[in-house]
């Protein structure tokens, strides 16, 4: 019961965002900021992780290897095929699930704590609406790009972990990476993304949002948006997988 509770209470929250908006102008500058709150300020988190990913997935395959009968150029293959259907989307937004998610979380659940909401309400201002629908958009926007991006470095981590050492020659690599492409991998991480995003900024920003008590309640609402979004996104991963592979 108390999970269906909160499903509905996230429902009727997400719900409360489109009634009684602001007006149309007062959003892309809102929206803006949150772009680069949310996707500016994690490019250097997901250019470390990523270029990491991909030179341990070179190192590990080629481990691996050990049949002379199994071309190196596979190793480019499989570093291509994680880094898109997986490394990019899945691990890197569980990542920024901890950094995104933790600070909505931690704002809202400060604004909360310090009446800074109920301001908002008494005034007439839709808080839901005003606080919550750029992070949604922004998140949406930002995270497709943030996973192209994750995607493109681990393609360059792979490189650096596999060519530099002499693992494989730079020629085997590029034919692995672009051995029997599949496109439609391309749409199915982007797809991926956009859910990730809104389910990370909605959840989180659900968790921040109803927070109650003080300062101790604010950290325990960060951690609850980091461990419910973790949770949505495995399970969302699952179901995308199952719907569109």
């Amino acid at each position: 019961m108390g999970l269906l509770r909160s499903l509905g209470n996230y429902l009727i929250f997400l719900s409360a965002m489109f009634r009684n908006r602001e007006s149309f102008r007062v959003y892309p500058p809102l929206v803006v900021n949150e772009m680069m709150l949310i996707g500016i300020n994690s490019v250097f988190i997901v250019s470390v992780i990523s270029v990491f990913i991909g030179a341990v997935t070179a190192v590990q395959t080629a481990y691996n290897l050990v049949s002379p009968l199994v071309p190196k150029y596979t190793i480019g293959v499989i570093v291509r095929d994680m880094a898109v259907l997986e490394l990019s989307t899945t691990f890197t937004c569980v990542v920024l699930a901890g950094k995104v998610g933790s600070n909505i979380a931690g704002s809202l659940g400060s604004m909360r704590v310090s009446e800074q909401i109920d301001a908002l309400e008494v005034m007439g201002i839709n808080s839901v609406s005003y606080l919550v629908l750029p992070k949604i958009i922004a998140g949406v926007m930002m995270f497709p790009l943030l996973v192209a991006f994750s995607a493109f470095l681990i393609f360059i981590g792979g490189y650096i972990g596999g060519v530099l050492p002499g693992l494989l020659t730079e020629s085997d690599y590029i034919y692995g990476i672009r051995f029997q492409f599949e496109p439609f991998n391309i749409t199915f991480a982007l797809i991926k993304g956009f859910v990730f995003g809104f389910l990370i900024t909605s959840i989180s920003s659900f968790q921040g949002y109803n927070t109650r008590g003080g300062s101790l309640e604010v950290g325990k609402s960060s951690t609850e948006a980091v461990t419910n979004s973790c949770i949505a996104l495995l399970l969302a991963d699952y179901f995308l997988a199952q719907i569109l592979l």
